[in-house]
C-alpha cells in the first residue's frame, strides 16, 4: 500500500497543473496583478476596465481543469481519505477543496501562489473565491457550487473546514472568506501519530499494550465481568455501536476496566477529563466536538470521565449537548462519574449502566492479597482477614494503601539508620500497623471537612470500668471484626434490607469514660474516629438539618471510620406530640435520622448524659447499650492510679486511696484535677504533693458548683500516716 506522502504528493502535483494554468491564464488576459508594480496594493483604470468587460460569475480560469473523480485520485486508494468520505458523506468536489486548503499547510510556497492568483500579497490562504475559480468552468458551475460552504454542509457543519472571515471588511460576502483546512484533517491525511493539540490538556491517548489488564483479570464480580464479555460478543456480531456509563468511587477500577475493554477490540483509548474541559458553551462544544471526532479517526474508544460535573453544577447546561454528541457517535462511549446513572430527560436512553461497586469481602481479600504480593509483603490469614473485613476499599485504593505503608516503613527505616538501602525496606519491615495506617490514609478526607477527627491515644488499661461494662464493649469490637463472616459466608447480609451497620449507645453521667471508651474501641480496631459537631449539624432554619446529616452520613459511607454522636439526645431527642409546625419539624428531623441510623453500615457510637430523653425507637436500633455508672471508691482509686504518667514526678506523700475517698468526683473530673495539680507544681519548681492536689480538687468543686473544704483532704492523709 502507497504511503500518505505518495497519496498527498500525488494530489498536489494535480493541484499544480491547476494552478499553473491559472497563472498562465491570469498573464494572458491581462488579468490584475500581472504587470502593476505593486500589486494588490491599488487598482489601475486599465484594470478596472479589464475586470468589467469580464462576464459576470464566470471562473476565471477555466482552462486546465483536472478531470478526475478528485485531485486526490480514487479515495478506495487511500484509506483516511476513504475513512472522511465515510464518515461525513463528502463529494468529489469537497475532497478538491480539501487539497486547495491542505497546500499551503504542507508547503508555504502555496501561500505565495494564492497570494499572487488573488492579487493581494497578505491573501495568503485560500478564499471561497479562489477556490470556486480554480474548481468550476462555468458560472452556473460556480453558483451552484456555492451550497459546499453553507453552513448545513458536510465540510462546514462538520468543522472539517473552517471559513475564517477577511479581517479587511467588516461584512465580508461569502467569496471572501478564507478556507482554513481543520488540524484534525491534515494530521489525519498526513498520516501523523498523537493527540490533536487541542486536546492535550484534557485528553490522554492510551494504547493496548502487554501490560495492559485482560478483562477476565479485573476484580469485578463475575455476573458484571460475564454481562460485559456477552455485550462485547454481540457487538462484534452486530457491528452496533456501545455507550456505556461507569459508576463508582475512585479507585474502583472504571478506568482499568475501559482499558481492558479497548484492548479486547484491539483499540486504542481516548481518555478525557471534563472537569478540564473549557467553561464557556461555545469553547466547550467545539472542544467537545474535536474530542468525539478525534475518536473516530483513531478508531478508539472514547473515555469521558467527570459526567457527574455536567450533571449537578452550574456547568449543567452542557449536559444536553454532551447527550447529543454521544447519541450521534458511531464508536464505543464510555461515560464515567461516582454516582449511578438516572436518565432525567437530557440523557440518551441508549447508555448501559455498568455499576462499579466497592468488591464484596472475598474479592476484597484477595486483591489485599495480590497487591502484598506484588512488593513483597506476606501476612498471615488472620491479617488479612482483618484488612479486608474492617476497609470496605476500592482496588485502586487498596493498591494506594499497599505503596503508602511501604513508603512509611522506608521513612521509618530512615529515621532510625545512617544507611538506607536503595530498594527500601524488606517486607519484614512493613508492619501490619503500616497497613493499617494505609488504610485509613486512603478514605475520610471528605468526613474529616464535615466532622472533627479524634487521634485514639486511649486504650483499655486507660479505661476503669465494672466487669460487665468492660465486656459489653470487647463484644462491641468483636462485633465489628467479624462482620464479614456473619454476613458474608453465614449469610445473614442476604436476610437483612437494613441495619446492617453497628450502632452502639453509650449512656451515663459527665466524665464517666464514654468519650474514652469510643477512643478504645478505635484504637483496638486500627480506625478512625469522627466526633459530630452539632453545632454544625442541628440549624435553626427548616430542612437544613436533614441536609447537613446527609452530607455527614453519605461521606461516612466511604470513611471506613467510626461516626461518634456526643450529647446525642440533642440531636436523638424524643417525638413530641405536634401542636405547631415547628413541632412537625422537630419530629420530621428525628424521623429522618432514625431512617439514616438504619440505613448505615458503618460503625456509629451515641453517646448522652440523659438516656430518658432519647426517642425510643433509636434504643430499638442500636446494637449494644453500655451503661456507664458513677465510679465506686474502688473504681475512683484505679482512675487515680493510670491517669498519672509514669513520667510525672509524684511526691511520695499522694496516697490514691485517700485521694479516691475523699475526692468523690467522675474520671472525667479526677483527669482535670490531675493536670490541674501538675501545672501548679511546674509554676512552684516542685514534685506533685498534696497541696498541688487539693488546690486544684477545690478548682474543680468550684467550677461544677459545689463546695469543698480541702483541708480534709490533708486531715484524711494524716490520719492514714
Amino acid at each position: 500500500m502507497d504511503s500518505p506522502i505518495s497519496h498527498l504528493m500525488g494530489a498536489l502535483a494535480r493541484l499544480d497543473i491547476l494552478l499553473e494554468s491559472a497563472v498562465a491564464a491570469t498573464k494572458a488576459c491581462g488579468e490584475p496583478g500581472t504587470a502593476a508594480p505593486f500589486p494588490g496594493l491599488y487598482i489601475a483604470p486599465e484594470e478596472a476596465a479589464s475586470m468589467l468587460r469580464r462576464a459576470p460569475g464566470v471562473p476565471r480560469f477555466r482552462e486546465g481543469r483536472v478531470e478526475s473523480e478528485s485531485l486526490f485520485g480514487p479515495t478506495v486508494e487511500f484509506p483516511p481519505l476513504a475513512l472522511l468520505v465515510e464518515s461525513f458523506g463528502l463529494t468529489s468536489f469537497d475532497l478538491d477543496v480539501i487539497v486547495v486548503a491542505l497546500a499551503p499547510e504542507l508547503d508555504l510556497r502555496y501561500e505565495r501562489i494564492y497570494g499572487y492568483l488573488q492579487d493581494d500579497v497578505t491573501r495568503r490562504r485560500p478564499s471561497v473565491d479562489l477556490a470556486l475559480n480554480l474548481l468550476t468552468s462555468t458560472a452556473e458551475e460556480k453558483l451552484s457550487r456555492r451550497a459546499h460552504f453553507a453552513v448545513e454542509a458536510p465540510l462546514i457543519r462538520h468543522g472539517l473546514v473552517h471559513l475564517v472571515p477577511d479581517p479587511s471588511h467588516v461584512h465580508p460576502p461569502l467569496l471572501g472568506h478564507y478556507l482554513k483546512l481543520d488540524e484534525q484533517v491534515v494530521r489525519l491525511l498526513a498520516g501523523e501519530e498523537g493527540m490533536d493539540r487541542r486536546l492535550e490538556n484534557y485528553c490522554r491517548l492510551l494504547k493496548p499494550d502487554a501490560a495492559t489488564t485482560r478483562l477476565e483479570e479485573l476484580p469485578l464480580e463475575r455476573e458484571t465481568l460475564d454481562a460485559l464479555r456477552n455485550l462485547i460478543r454481540r457487538a462484534r456480531d452486530t457491528s452496533q455501536p456501545l455507550k456505556f456509563h461507569f459508576s463508582g468511587r475512585r479507585g474502583s477500577g472504571k478506568l482499568r476496566a475501559a482499558q481492558a475493554l479497548a484492548s479486547e477490540f484491539g483499540l486504542s483509548l481516548i481518555v478525557a477529563d471534563l472537569n478540564r474541559c473549557p467553561d464557556g458553551k461555545a469553547e466547550f462544544e467545539s472542544t467537545l466536538r474535536v474530542t468525539f471526532r478525534e475518536a473516530w479517526l483513531k478508531n478508539a474508544i472514547l473515555y469521558l470521565d467527570g459526567v457527574d460535573l455536567l450533571r449537578h453544577s452550574d456547568r449543567a447546561i452542557q449536559f444536553p449537548y454532551l447527550m447529543e454528541a454521544v447519541a450521534a457517535h458511531s464508536g464505543i462511549v464510555i461515560l464515567a462519574g461516582t454516582e449511578a446513572w438516572a436518565p432525567d430527560g437530557r440523557a440518551t436512553s441508549e447508555v448501559i449502566d455498568v455499576p462499579f461497586a466497592v468488591p464484596e469481602f472475598a474479592l476484597r481479600r484477595a486483591h489485599w492479597q495480590a497487591s502484598l504480593a506484588a512488593h513483597p509483603i506476606v501476612l498471615g490469614g488472620q491479617e488479612l482477614d482483618a484488612l479486608a473485613g474492617r476497609f470496605r476499599l476500592t482496588p485502586g485504593q487498596i493498591e494506594e494503601a499497599v505503596r503508602w505503608a511501604r513508603n512509611r516503613a522506608i521513612w521509618r527505616a530512615a529515621s532510625h539508620s545512617t544507611k538506607v538501602e536503595i530498594e527500601g525496606p524488606s517486607a519484614a519491615n512493613v508492619t501490619l500497623a503500616d497497613l493499617f495506617a494505609g488504610a485509613r490514609a486512603q478514605c475520610g478526607h471528605e468526613l474529616a471537612k464535615l466532622t472533627r477527627k479524634i487521634e485514639a491515644k486511649q486504650t483499655w488499661d486507660d479505661l476503669v470500668l465494672p466487669p460487665d461494662q468492660l465486656s459489653q464493649l470487647r463484644e462491641v469490637c468483636d462485633q465489628a471484626r467479624y462482620r464479614h463472616l456473619v454476613f458474608g459466608e453465614w449469610g445473614f447480609g442476604r436476610k437483612l434490607s437494613l441495619g446492617k451497620g453497628l450502632n452502639a449507645l453509650f449512656a451515663g453521667p459527665p466524665g464517666t469514660g464514654k468519650t474514652m471508651a469510643a477512643e478504645v474501641i478505635a484504637g483496638e480496631l486500627q480506625l478512625d474516629l469522627y466526633k459530630i459537631d452539632l453545632s454544625q449539624v442541628v440549624s435553626k432554619y427548616i430542612g437544613e438539618t436533614e441536609k447537613n446529616l446527609d452530607r455527614i452520613f453519605t461521606a461516612a459511607e466511604s470513611a471506613n471510620g467510626i461516626l461518634f454522636f456526643d450529647e446525642a439526645d440533642a440531636l436523638f431527642g424524643k417525638r413530641s406530640e405536634v401542636k405547631d409546625s415547628h413541632d412537625r419539624y422537630a419530629n420530621i428531623e428525628i424521623g429522618y435520622l432514625l431512617q439514616k441510623m438504619e440505613e448505615y453500615e458503618g460503625v456509629a457510637i451515641l453517646a448522652t448524659n440523659l438516656k430518658q430523653n432519647l426517642d425510643e425507637a433509636f434504643a430499638r436500633r442500636m446494637h449494644s447499650i453500655v451503661e456507664f455508672p458513677f465510679p465506686d471508691e474502688e473504681q475512683r482509686r484505679r482512675i487515680w492510679e493510670v491517669t498519672f504518667p509514669r513520667e510525672a514526678p509524684l511526691g511520695g506523700e499522694v496516697d490514691f486511696s485517700v485521694l479516691a475517698r475523699e475526692i468523690k468526683l467522675a474520671g472525667g473530673n479526677i483527669r482535670n484535677i490531675a493536670l490541674g495539680a501538675a501545672f501548679y507544681a511546674a509554676a512552684d519548681g516542685q514534685v506533685i504533693n498534696l497541696t498541688h492536689l487539693a488546690r486544684a480538687a477545690r478548682r474543680e468543686h468550684q467550677k461544677l458548683g459545689r463546695a469543698w473544704d480541702e483541708s480534709c483532704l490533708r486531715a484524711a492523709d494524716r490520719r492514714v500516716h
